[in-house]
C-alpha cells in the first residue's frame, strides 16, 4: 500500500501519475484500488508503464477523474480491483467518426480532415464546432523593398486517429497530420502583408504539406474539460520558410441577446470582464440588478428602464478581442467592433495567465494556454462576438509578432574546414560547421486546455481553470516511498543531522534558488528558450555569455537535468519539480532532432539550440526523460523515449569525434566507433528503458551484449571506445589501449551503471570494469601506473568524479576511498590546478550589482557556472547517499561561510 500527497495543492481536475514498486512486490497483471482516509473507495484507472527484469511491476500509472472535494492524501493498494466510475468516459467510434463521451461533454472527431474536432456538446447543446490548428508562413523575414510580404494560411490536416485509451476514468486520443495551404484564405496580417503564394519551399508535389504535428486530446470522466498537448516539428527551410503564427482555433455557437454575451481574458490576476454589449457606464442606467448580473455573467433579465430597453441598438457591440503577450513582461489588449473599423486600446498589464472565455448565459468555450507569457509571443483572439458564430485562437506564435527567424546567427566567419572550426572553439568555444547549425527537424510541445461551459461562469471558477491549467495537479508518493523502491540510483533523503551535512544542503538550496532568480532576472523565457538555462556566466559584464560561441545555451551539458530531477525525488518539493519540468519539455524537444538526416541526436550547448556541428546521442539521452515519463506517465514524454528505440542508427549518421580523429575512420554498420562514456551512457539509457517499458527482447539483448563487452575488454571502461557491430549489438573486445575523457562520466553513465548493476544482470565482468574506473580516475598517478602501466592522462573535473571513487568506495566498503572522495569534493591541496570555481570560492553569496554600467540591477553569483553547479549537485547527493557516514566534521581546507552557519 502506498500513501500518495498533492505536489503542491488538491486540485478538482482529472489526474494521472506515476508510482514505483520494488521488486517482486507487485506481480503482472494485479489491480490497483484507490481510496481517501476515510476508507472510501474512489475509481481508478490504473495500467504498467515499467517491469522489473523478473516481469514484476517496476512503475505503474494511475488516472482519476475529477474530484468535488479531493481528499489530501489517497491510498493506492496493489491486488484489490478498483470501484467504477459512476458515468464512465466512452469512446464509439462508427460513420467514420469517434464520439468520446464525459458523461458531461461529447466530442464528434472526424477519422481524418481538416479538423481536430467536428463538434463538441454539453448535455444535448452544441457548443463548439471545427476546433482546428491554423498557421501562417511568410516568404521572407521581412517586407521587401516594395513594402510587401507573401503571407499563405494553412490548416492542420489530420491523417491519423489513435484511440490510445478508452476510459473507463480516462480516454486519451491522437491525432497527427501536417499543415495544408488553406484554399482562397486570406493571411488577415500586418499593414504590408500580401495573401497569396507557396507554403514555404515544398508547396508542390505533396500540395504544400508542412509542419507534422501531434495532438493528444485528454478525456476524464465526469470532466467538462480537455486537455489538449500539441507538438509540432519545424520542417521548413530556415533560408525561405518563415512562420508567421501557429494557434488552435474553434468555432463558439453564440445564441444569447448581445447583452447576455461575455468575453473574458485573464491577466496577471484576475479577468477582463466584458460583454458584448455593455449595459454599464451608460447615461442612462439599466438598474444595479441588470448592471451587476451582466458583470457577474448571469442573465440581465427584463431592462425594466425604457430609456434603455428602447436605445439598445445604439449601443456599439464590440466583436472582436485581442490580447498579445509580446514579451515576458507585457501584453497589450484591445479590441474593435467589427472589421474595417479602428482597434480601441484596453489598459494592459504584464503577465497573462493565458486564459480566456467567449460565450454567453446559454453557453461557451473557456480556452487558454499554459505559461503562457513564459512562451511568448502569444496571443489570444475572439471574433465575431457579436455574430452567431465567434472564433476563439490561441496563438502559440502570434501573427504579431515579427516572423519567426531560424537561420543560422553568423556567416561562419571562414571555417570552411575542421582545422579553422577547432581554432575558432579555442577562442569562442562554438563547434562550428557550414550547414549544420539547421533547425530542419527540432520541435517544440505545448498544454493547452478547452473547457466547455453551460453557462459564462462566475470571476472565481474562471481564475481556478486558469490556475490549474498553469500549475496541473499531481499526485505523487512521499521521497521516502520513492527512495524505498529502490528506482534511480543512489541517492538519499535530505539530511541536515550535523553542521557538515547541513552545509552541504544549504548550498544545493543556493544553486536551485539561484537558478530560480536567473531565470527571472535574465528572463530566460520565449517559445524556443524557456526551460533552457544559460552556460557560463561572464563576470565583466554581469550577464551570462548569450551571445558567446558555446558559451550560450546548456542544452543539457553535463547533466542539469539529472541534478534537478534528483534534486526532486530527494525533496519533493515542487518548485523543483517544475523546473525539471519545464527543463525536460524543451532539452527534449526544442535540443533533439525529430526527422532529417540527424533525427534521434541532439546539438551541443551554443547560441541557437540548434547551432552546434556536434550532433550527439549524449543531448537526445533517454536518462534525463525517464524521470518525467515515470513520475506522470506523460505520454508525449513516452513518444521522445521511443524515438530512441534502435538509438545504435545515429551513429551510422555522423561520427561524433570526426574532427579530432587521429586514426582513419568512417562510420561502418560492422565497425561503429562507440565512445564508452557519453555514448554508451546514452545507449544503455535507452535500451533500459524500451526493455523496462515494452519488454523489447532487441533492446535487452544489446544492453546486456554491450555490457558484456564491455567487461570483457582488457582494460573495461579505461579502453575509452570499442568497434559495435550494428548487425549483432556486440563489441569487438580485443581493443587493448587506454583513453580516458573527463566527459565520459558526465552524461548520465554513472546513473546508469549504478543502476544496471542494482538489477543483478549476472554479466561477467561488468561490474569489476566499472568499479576499476571508479578507483583509478582520481587515484594517484603512482597508483594508476602500477595498475595499468601509465598514469592516466586527460583527467579534470575533479569535485564531479568524486562520486565515482564514493561508488567505489561504497561497494568495496574501502575507507581509505570514502576519505579520498571527500576530498576530492572539497578542496585537494595536492590538486590545486583541477579545483573548479565553486571549490576555489569559500563563501557563497550573491552580490547586488547596480548603476549605468548594467541593462537592470542585478544580483549575481559570478563564480557559478551550469557545469560546476549541475556537477556539485550530482556529486553532493550521491557522495551523500553512498558515503555519507564518512562525511567529515570540517571540510578539508574549507572555513565555514559566517551566513550559512547562521541560516542554520
Amino acid at each position: 500500500m502506498t500513501v500518495l500527497r498533492w505536489l503542491d495543492r488538491p486540485a478538482e481536475q482529472g489526474v494521472t501519475w506515476g508510482v514505483p514498486w520494488s521488486r517482486g512486490t507487485v506481480e503482472p497483471g494485479a489491480a490497483f484500488a484507490l481510496a481517501d482516509p476515510q476508507g472510501r473507495e474512489v475509481p481508478v484507472q490504473s495500467w504498467v508503464t515499467a517491469t522489473w527484469p523478473d516481469g514484476s511491476v517496476k512503475w505503474s500509472a494511475h488516472a482519476v477523474a475529477p474530484q468535488a472535494e479531493p481528499a489530501a492524501t489517497y491510498r493506492l493498494e496493489p491486488g484489490r480491483g478498483p470501484a467504477a466510475p459512476s458515468s464512465p468516459v466512452t469512446v464509439t467510434r462508427g460513420d467514420g467518426v469517434l464520439r468520446v463521451s464525459t458523461g458531461v461533454v461529447t466530442w464528434t472527431i472526424e477519422e481524418s480532415g481538416a479538423t481536430l474536432a467536428r463538434s463538441v456538446e454539453r448535455g444535448s447543446q452544441e457548443i463548439v464546432r471545427d476546433v482546428r490548428l491554423v498557421s501562417l508562413h511568410q516568404d521572407g523575414p521581412t517586407p521587401d523593398d516594395a513594402g510587401t510580404l507573401t503571407r499563405a494560411e494553412a490548416t492542420g490536416h489530420v491523417t491519423r486517429v489513435t484511440v490510445e485509451q478508452d476510459g473507463p476514468v480516462r480516454a486519451v486520443v491522437r491525432l497527427e497530420g501536417h499543415h495544408v495551404r488553406t484554399a482562397g484564405s486570406t493571411a488577415g496580417g500586418p499593414l504590408g502583408v500580401t495573401a497569396g503564394g507557396p507554403l514555404g519551399s515544398t508547396a508542390g508535389g505533396d500540395g504544400g504539406a508542412r509542419l507534422p504535428f501531434s495532438v493528444r486530446l485528454y478525456f476524464y470522466a465526469g470532466a467538462e474539460d480537455v486537455r489538449v498537448v500539441h507538438t509540432f516539428v519545424w520542417d521548413g527551410d530556415p533560408e525561405r520558410d518563415f512562420l508567421a503564427g501557429l494557434g488552435l482555433r474553434a468555432d463558439v455557437v453564440m445564441r444569447d441577446e448581445l447583452h447576455d454575451r461575455h468575453v473574458r481574458l485573464a491577466g496577471p490576476d484576475g479577468f477582463l470582464t466584458e460583454a458584448v454589449r455593455g449595459l454599464t457606464g451608460l447615461r442612462r442606467d439599466p438598474g444595479e440588478v441588470v448592471r451587476r448580473a451582466q458583470v457577474e455573467g448571469r442573465p440581465c433579465g427584463p431592462i425594466g428602464n425604457p430609456e434603455v430597453a428602447g436605445r439598445l441598438h445604439l449601443i456599439p457591440a464590440w466583436n472582436d478581442y485581442t490580447l498579445d503577450q509580446t514579451s515576458a513582461d507585457g501584453f497589450t489588449l484591445r479590441k474593435r467592433t467589427g472589421e474595417g473599423h479602428a482597434w480601441v486600446t484596453i489598459p494592459s498589464g504584464t503577465r497573462s495567465a493565458g486564459y480566456g472565455y467567449v460565450g454567453g448565459v446559454s453557453g461557451g468555450l473557456g480556452f487558454g494556454l499554459r505559461d503562457f507569457w513564459r512562451l511568448h509571443p502569444t496571443r489570444l483572439d475572439v471574433r465575431g462576438a457579436a455574430t452567431d458564430l465567434a472564433t476563439a485562437t490561441v496563438w502559440l506564435w502570434s501573427p504579431s509578432a515579427p516572423a519567426m527567424d531560424l537561420r543560422f546567427w553568423h556567416d561562419g566567419m571562414g571555417q570552411d574546414t575542421y582545422a579553422e572550426q577547432l581554432e575558432g572553439l579555442e577562442i569562442t568555444y562554438e563547434d562550428h560547421e557550414p550547414g549544420f547549425g539547421d533547425a530542419h527537424g527540432v520541435a517544440r510541445t505545448h498544454e493547452l486546455t478547452l473547457r466547455v461551459h453551460e453557462a459564462t461562469p462566475p470571476a472565481e471558477a474562471l481564475a481556478a481553470h486558469a490556475a490549474a491549467m498553469n500549475d496541473p495537479a499531481l499526485l505523487t508518493a512521499p521521497p521516502a516511498r520513492i527512495r524505498a523502491a529502490g528506482v534511480f540510483g543512489d541517492w538519499a533523503l535530505p539530511d541536515r543531522s550535523t553542521p557538515a551535512r547541513a552545509a552541504i544542503e544549504d548550498r544545493l538550496d543556493f544553486l536551485f534558488d539561484l537558478y530560480t532568480r536567473e531565470r527571472e532576472q535574465r528572463r530566460w523565457y520565449g517559445f524556443w528558450d524557456y526551460g533552457d538555462v544559460m552556460h557560463t556566466y561572464d563576470a565583466d559584464r554581469h550577464t551570462w555569455r548569450y551571445d558567446v560561441g558555446g558559451y550560450a545555451w546548456d542544452n543539457s551539458e553535463l547533466s542539469p537535468d539529472l541534478w534537478l530531477w534528483y534534486q526532486f525525488l530527494r525533496t519533493g518539493r515542487a518548485d523543483v519539480f517544475r523546473f525539471a519540468e519545464a527543463m525536460t519539455r524543451h532539452t527534449g524537444e526544442v535540443d533533439v532532432y525529430h526527422l532529417g538526416r540527424w533525427k534521434g541526436l541532439g546539438s551541443r550547448h551554443n547560441v541557437q539550440h540548434w547551432g552546434c556541428s556536434c550532433k550527439q546521442l549524449r543531448i537526445s539521452n533517454a536518462a534525463y526523460r525517464r524521470f518525467f515519463y515515470y513520475l506522470t506517465a506523460d505520454e508525449r514524454a513516452g513518444d521522445l523515449l521511443d524515438e530512441l528505440s534502435e538509438p545504435e542508427a545515429t551513429f551510422v549518421a555522423i561520427d561524433p569525434q570526426r574532427k579530432v580523429r587521429e586514426d582513419v575512420y568512417t562510420p561502418d554498420p560492422s565497425a561503429l566507433s562507440v565512445g564508452l562514456g557519453t555514448d554508451w551512457g546514452a545507449l544503455a539509457a535507452a535500451w533500459l528503458t524500451r526493455w523496462e517499458r515494452h519488454g523489447d527482447e532487441r533492446a535487452r539483448d544489446r544492453l546486456l551484449g554491450t555490457m558484456a563487452g564491455i567487461g570483457a575488454l582488457p582494460q573495461g571502461f579505461l579502453t575509452g571506445e570499442a568497434r559495435l557491430d550494428l548487425a549483432t549489438g556486440r563489441f569487438d573486445a580485443s581493443r587493448d589501449a587506454i583513453m580516458v575523457s573527463h566527459l565520459s562520466s558526465v552524461f548520465g553513465l554513472p546513473e546508469m551503471c549504478s543502476e544496471l548493476i542494482a538489477l543483478d544482470l549476472d554479466v561477467p565482468g561488468f561490474e569489476r570494469a566499472w568499479l576499476d574506473y571508479c578507483r583509478l580516475y582520481l587515484a594517484p598517478a603512482a597508483e594508476q601506473a602500477a595498475e595499468v602501466g601509465e598514469p592516466l592522462r586527460g583527467i579534470s573535473l575533479v569535485q564531479a568524479h568524486s562520486r565515482l571513487t564514493a561508488y567505489a568506495a561504497a561497494r568495496t566498503g574501502d575507507a581509505a576511498q570514502a576519505a579520498r572522495a571527500w576530498r576530492k569534493f572539497y578542496l585537494d591541496e595536492d590538486d590545486q590546478l583541477n579545483r573548479n570555481e565553486l571549490q576555489r570560492e569559500p563563501h557563497w553569496r550573491l552580490t547586488r550589482v547596480e548603476g549605468p554600467g548594467v541593462l537592470a540591477a542585478v544580483e549575481e553569483a559570478p563564480f557559478v557556472s551550469t557545469n560546476d553547479a549541475a556537477q556539485y549537485g550530482l556529486a553532493a547527493i550521491q557522495n551523500l547517499a553512498l558515503i555519507g557516514d564518512h562525511l567529515p566534521e570540517q571540510a578539508p581546507g574549507e572555513k565555514e561561510n559566517p551566513e550559512e552557519a547562521s541560516r542554520r
